[in-house]
């Protein structure tokens, strides 16, 4: 495994870094390729000044992924590592490729028309990385990584403060302070859901981000160390 990419991770998405630390080491390198992908295509809508070129930097990452698929992976540290994940995983292209592009709304500053529609969002990107990871760990349990998903989904949503995720009919019909009210209470909704699936052992890193999310509800500023305290208690206890 390439260092950068362990180091990627580390410094870029510490939760998942930290909950990677807890699955066999053999694995982790392919859960630190998948974060570091991840990270790649969040990040492009915060790199670019105009949509456009957001959109030709998203196109060249699909043109990667069929490229990977097809045995011509572009000479990319992170696509040569995605590459080798997937064929460790057995990684399901389509929901490599949808993750990209439900990153296309980042681009622009249109607002999340409904709950409905933030909910598919964050299955595209939040609960898609969870149920990717949990593949990589040798486990199938996609209706709670759909659930996880979208709770600890939620919580970043409100603790990074972007208000146009926040869904405009809620905030037409309830205003901005009710509408994130409801959204916190749905997300300890998708939550408890979640924790009633019956999740092996084996998967629990995977899971693990999902822990920090009633944390992450409570308030916005959270130390690195009250973090790493949440998500080992939650392995200690192995329930996320």
């Amino acid at each position: 495994m390439s260092d950068d990419i362990q180091e990627l991770v580390a410094t870029s998405d510490k939760d998942r870094y930290l909950s990677s630390l807890f699955a066999p080491q053999e694995k982790r390198e392919y859960l630190f390729a998948l974060y570091a992908f991840n990270i790649e295509i969040a990040r492009i809508s915060d790199s670019v000044s105009e949509p456009h070129i957001g959109l030709v930097r998203q196109q060249w990452w699909l043109d990667s992924i069929d490229g990977i698929y097809a045995g011509n992976t572009p000479d990319h540290p992170v696509a040569q590592a995605l590459a080798k994940t997937i064929a460790f995983a057995d990684l399901p292209k389509h929901s490599l490729s949808n993750l990209v592009i439900a990153r296309e709304f980042d681009l622009y500053d249109d607002a999340m028309p409904s709950l409905n529609d933030l909910e598919g969002y964050l299955g595209e990107t939040s609960s898609s990385i969870i149920q990717m990871a949990s593949l990589i760990l040798g486990v199938n349990v996609p209706q709670a990584t759909g659930l996880a998903g979208v709770a600890i989904g939620i919580a970043k949503i409100l603790r990074s403060g972007r208000k146009s995720l926040l869904p405009a009919d809620m905030v037409q019909k309830l205003g901005e302070v009710e509408t994130i009210n409801q959204l916190r209470a749905h997300a300890r909704k998708r939550l408890a859901e979640a924790r009633v699936v019956d999740i092996p052992p084996n998967a629990l890193p995977a899971f693990l981000p999902a822990s920090l999310t009633e944390l992450y509800l409570k308030t916005q500023m959270v130390s690195q160390l009250r973090r790493q305290f949440t998500l080992w208690q939650a392995a200690r206890r192995n329930r996320f």
